[in-house]
């Protein structure tokens, strides 16, 4: 049996499968870049309530309108903070999405992987 050419058919669904892939990818890099960003935030959410309880202990001490005027900044940045963090690393349909991407992927990849196998043995 002489192999036969390819048809356009498995071409189509070839086109798909590398669209699919960068879809995956793109979405993977995105996710890479939401994480860091949240690592970043949470080390600066560190950084901002050491300052807060310092300059809350200061105000003990001394009443000044400059550290009045402190707290109330690292009061506000701490909030944007909070709410940066608060919104979802991952949404549900993102991440069904990608989930039902790698199932049927995988799937695609054993069912190659048998009939190649086949086609060998």
């Amino acid at each position: 049996m002489s192999p036969q050419p390819p048809q356009p058919d498995a071409d189509f669904h070839e086109t798909d499968f590398e669209q699919s892939l960068q879809e995956v990818e793109q979405s993977l890099l995105l996710l890479k870049a939401r994480y860091a960003q949240v690592q970043a935030d949470r080390q600066q959410q560190e950084v901002l309530q050491q300052r807060l309880s310092e300059t809350q202990r200061q105000m003990r001490r001394d009443r000044s309108q400059s550290l009045k005027a402190e707290l109330k900044q690292i009061q506000q940045q701490l909030e944007g903070l909070e709410l940066a963090l608060e919104s979802q690393l991952f949404s549900w349909s993102g991440l069904k999405e990608v989930f039902w991407q790698a199932v049927r992927f995988g799937g695609l990849g054993v069912m190659l992987g048998w009939l190649l196998k086949s086609l060998a043995g």
